[in-house]
């Protein structure tokens, strides 16, 4: 079995605007695999390999919450499963969880860059407290993002801070930890239980040997494998993750194993 954790799509109606409007935020520098629709992303999957794609829907104004979260439950199924998507600046964050955990959702995403938040913010630990409480997963973008400017609001030393602080809950951070921040990812995570990484943009982008020495720091039992789809090769991110010097079991924990135990997959 092979479980990608981070995936975006759209709706039909949405997903040509908003594919073009992040290719144009991005300045070209990604090209995406597929049209970021429901039936466009399983039919990569299928081509991939994959058998099950975690959807990471992003809330940009509060209110999109809504819309956005009944859209997002809606696409659960034997081959698809989504976070939830919140706007944490207002003061029914509380209320927002609640909804959240009352749908049945497994986690909550946040892009602190397209969200407007430094990620150890004091006011954000609350909010991250809560939805812990509740049992849901909390996963980040984290690091570099080609449609903002250094410095980013993210970073593994800010991860590593809120993980110590908060002792308890599950915090994935997108994109090895720490996009081209990846120098200091094994040294910051290592020890810290519910810290977890995913390998999203991707295994042609950090050199290999920076991934063995983190996995090999924080543990094969911390990595998830996630494409970023549609904005990485999914088939190319698989090849290369197999052709690593990692053992069947590594490779298991990463490619679903994980994935199927934090969120209940049997």
């Amino acid at each position: 079995m092979i479980i990608d954790i981070h995936t975006h799509i759209f709706t039909d109606s949405l997903a040509p605007r908003a594919k073009q409007a992040l290719l144009e935020a991005a300045h070209g520098e990604y090209t995406p695999l597929h049209d970021m629709t429901r039936a466009s992303l399983l039919e990569y999957m299928d081509k991939a390999g994959v058998d099950i794609s975690v959807v990471q829907p992003i809330v940009t104004k509060r209110h999109q919450f809504e819309k956005i979260n009944e859209w997002a439950i809606s696409l659960t199924s034997d081959r698809l499963i989504s976070f939830a998507g919140m706007w944490p600046h207002t003061d029914d964050w509380k209320e927002q969880i609640d909804i959240i955990s009352s749908m049945g959702f497994k986690g909550i995403k946040y892009h602190c860059e397209y969200q407007d938040f430094v990620i150890d913010d004091k006011k954000m630990l609350p909010i991250y407290d809560y939805a812990f409480s509740k049992g849901l997963i909390l996963l980040f973008h984290a690091g570099y993002d080609p449609a903002f400017k250094a410095p980013f609001r993210s970073n593994p030393e800010k991860f590593a801070s809120i993980a110590r602080e908060l002792k308890g809950g599950i915090i994935i951070a997108a994109h090895l930890g720490g996009c081209r921040q990846w120098d200091s990812v094994a040294q910051n995570y290592a020890g810290l239980d519910n810290m977890y990484i995913d390998t999203s943009m991707g295994m042609k982008d950090y050199p290999h040997e920076t991934f063995l020495e983190i996995v090999n720091a924080i543990g094969a039992d911390h990595v998830l494998f996630g494409s970023d789809s549609p904005w990485s090769d999914a088939v190319e991110e698989i090849r290369i993750l197999n052709s690593l010097p990692l053992s069947d079991e590594q490779k298991e924990l990463i490619l679903s194993g994980n994935a199927r135990r934090l969120l209940n997959i049997q």
